[in-house]
């Protein structure tokens, strides 16, 4: 018999569907302040989408109007290969927008706080950011990179890695971030489909206390790649230290470089559809595949969600009471990086912070000392990062007052509600709304979210769309989902931060994304809409799975899991089985670092019985210390999959945190039920 759950507690508040209003004191201050104000913006944005996203683009600094807001659709197998342009005929410097604009209000107030791993730190006002960004340009232009080349980024979390962003953008360049936990294989293939002309890169950096070099895994690729004429190398951890040395002729030491270059560099106005950068994507199989991003569209939607999402107040000249200090845990690396480390804040005068290294390093309350000591109001990270902060316990966010967050963001996968709720609880103190975001690399900035002064929150739910956006639950054949009726997540409109192709290879642009369901973009995620209208994700369509018959979304099953009180993590994958098509197999960490015991694997087994029902049994649990993540903080279920399957992970595992785990999960306990 299972007992009755007890008054607020996970289960009840899932099985009431109980939701989660503003904060009154918050709501009082928001820029959208009601759930009427909000239908009321996306009616108008829904009626007269080209008016809608004209007036976001004239948020911007433009150095010449366009003359059409959007030209073209979503691509088709019959006809045109790229996506929509936006803001056609106008030209303009992203840099103008995220820098000398400001110069005159808030020239001296903090642009970026960084916080390095050993503990040392430093701060950019606008004013000092615009200058090293000019010289960093200029520094490029001294090594002949021109408009339209493509320049390599492969750095650690240090203030020179948005620099680099922002240098390329000022004389329209396209860079190409690769990942610093990318081995030298990976940033050789990205830097060949790119072309890359230079490689910005540093000696190493730090990641738990050990250094990571990365200019030797530089020189490994670059011994590959022929297009690369010029290397700019940061000193982070010092060569005696990291190992690296200097190739005449090719290496040029960035300090050195930058140190003969002017203050001063006039912005470069591109096209609106000019590429900003291209960023890789990782899939099961084949290469990477390189995501562009064109300047005026992406800029547009990222200030725009930056501003609504987070809720921006107006920023003022200082740090006075009233201003926005955003901390996203996000590496620049990724795309949560790019839109809302770097272009989203700066776009709209806030001050962005970054940390380079680990979040228990030195200690496990190193982000809650990070909060307090920059005074963050708003708090972006992902599930997995919440879940692991779980894991390790309420009592290092305790130690710290956290008095100066006013709302809090989930990005990367669907977050679970156990998590959900912990979060509000523990970090936001119950007075922080705290929303769930939905965005991919390839829309740019976020699509469905909160709004979080108007929106009710429901835990494990991303809530409604943002106005402008155009999303919908579809079934294969194209024909709407009933509610709560579990399909495939579809945009039925562009947006101006859609992709508009693939870096060389348009066939699979239209492939990956307009083939599936015609005439819609295609995202890729399985997921339902509640009957209020609500978008539950339910994870990748790969991660949804055909047991006996019936649909299941692996996410769902995680969560039951780790609403039960002994679970810190869990990560659930499919298997092929003879009798039901797939098994589930379920990857389990318990709280505390405790050990398993006798029974635990049908305690828990029989606990998502309750929850879901006997289709959702797992087949296998197997207990681990630790799941495979990135640095970022990602579960990589697809080696998951494999060590289900054939019991090891032969797949790529360069961006891997610890690759020890891999072993570790061949050989840990299972419990067959």
């Amino acid at each position: 018999m299972t007992a009755k759950p007890e008054e607020g507690s996970i289960q009840s508040v899932l099985r009431e569907g109980r939701s989660f209003p503003p904060p009154e004191a918050f709501a009082e201050r928001a820029r959208v302040r009601s759930l009427e104000e909000y239908r009321a913006l996306a009616d108008r944005a829904a009626r007269d989408p080209d008016g809608f996203f004209a007036e976001l683009a004239g948020a911007l600094a433009w150095s010449k109007p366009w003359t059409k807001v959007m030209e073209g659709g979503f691509p088709s197998e019959n006809g045109s290969k790229e996506g929509p342009r936006w803001f056609v005929g106008g030209e303009l410097n992203l840099t103008v927008s995220c820098l000398d604009r400001h110069l005159a209000a808030r020239g001296d107030k903090p642009a970026l706080v960084w916080i390095g791993e050993p503990g040392d730190s430093r701060t950019l006002t606008y004013r000092e950011l615009h200058e090293e960004v000019c010289r960093a340009a200029n520094a490029l232009r001294a090594l002949g990179v021109k408009k339209g080349d493509r320049v390599g980024i492969y750095l650690p979390m240090i203030p020179e890695l948005p620099i680099a962003l922002l240098a390329c953008a000022r004389i329209g360049a396209i860079h190409s971030v690769v990942f610093g936990g990318f081995a030298a294989d990976a940033l050789r293939d990205r830097l060949n489909d790119a072309g890359a002309v230079a490689l910005i890169t540093a000696d190493g950096g730090f990641r738990r206390g050990k250094v990571v070099e990365l200019k030797q895994a530089a020189d490994r690729a670059l011994a590959q790649v022929p297009t690369v004429a010029s290397v700019l190398v940061v000193s982070r951890v010092g060569a005696e230290v990291s190992g690296a040395t200097m190739q005449r002729g090719r290496d040029h030491d960035w300090r050195a470089l930058l140190g003969r270059q002017s203050a001063t560099c006039e912005p470069v106005p591109v096209e609106s559809s000019h590429p900003l950068f291209i960023l890789y994507t990782s899939g099961t199989t084949g290469k990477p595949k390189g995501v562009v991003h064109a300047t005026g569209g992406y800029l547009t939607w990222v200030a725009y969600t930056t501003k609504m999402v987070f809720d921006l107040r107006e920023p003022q000249a200082s740090h006075d009471d009233g201003e926005d200090v955003h901390f996203c845990t996000a590496d620049i690396g990724w795309i949560t990086g790019h839109s809302y480390v770097v272009y989203g804040p700066l776009a709209n005068g806030a001050t962005t912070v970054m940390y380079e290294g680990a979040p228990d390093t030195p200690s496990p309350d190193r982000l809650w000392q990070i909060v307090d000591q920059t005074k963050a109001t708003i708090f972006y990270t992902a599930p997995t990062a919440i879940r692991t902060f779980m894991r390790w316990g309420d009592e290092w966010p305790a130690k710290h007052s956290l008095a100066s967050l006013r709302l809090l963001g989930t990005v990367g996968e669907p977050i679970n509600p156990e998590a959900w709720i912990w979060y509000r609880r523990v970090i936001g103190k119950e007075r922080c709304p705290s929303g769930d975001t939905w965005w991919q690399t390839e829309t740019g900035g976020i699509l469905i979210a909160p709004l979080p002064g108007a929106v009710p929150t429901k835990p494990g739910s991303c809530t409604l769309p943002l106005p402008g956006v155009a999303a919908a639950v579809v079934r294969k054949d194209g024909t709407p989902c009933a509610p709560d009726e579990g399909g495939y997540l579809i945009l039925e409109r562009p947006w101006p931060s859609l992709l508009p192709t693939v870096w060389g290879n348009p066939e699979r642009y239209v492939a990956g994304y307009f083939r599936e369901v015609p005439g819609a973009y295609f995202t890729g995620d399985g997921a339902r809409r509640d009957e209020g209208g609500y978008f539950w994700v339910m994870g990748r369509v790969d991660d949804v799975l055909n047991v006996a018959g019936h649909r299941l979304g692996t996410a769902e099953v995680e969560s039951a899991l780790v609403a039960h009180p002994k679970v810190a993590e869990a990560a659930v994958v499919g298997r092929p089985d003879a009798q039901k098509g797939q098994a589930l197999v379920a990857f389990v960490t318990l709280r505390g670092g405790r050990s398993p015991v006798e029974g635990d694997a049908k305690e828990l087994a029989q606990h998502v019985v309750n929850e879901i029902g006997a289709i959702a049994r797992p087949d296998e649990i197997r207990f681990t210390e630790a799941l495979p993540k990135t640095r970022s903080g990602k579960i990589m279920r697809r080696l998951l999959k494999e060590i289900a399957a054939k019991g090891v992970a032969t797949g790529d595992t360069t961006t891997l945190e610890d690759v020890t785990v891999l072993h570790n999960l061949s050989t840990t306990p299972t419990d067959e039920e």
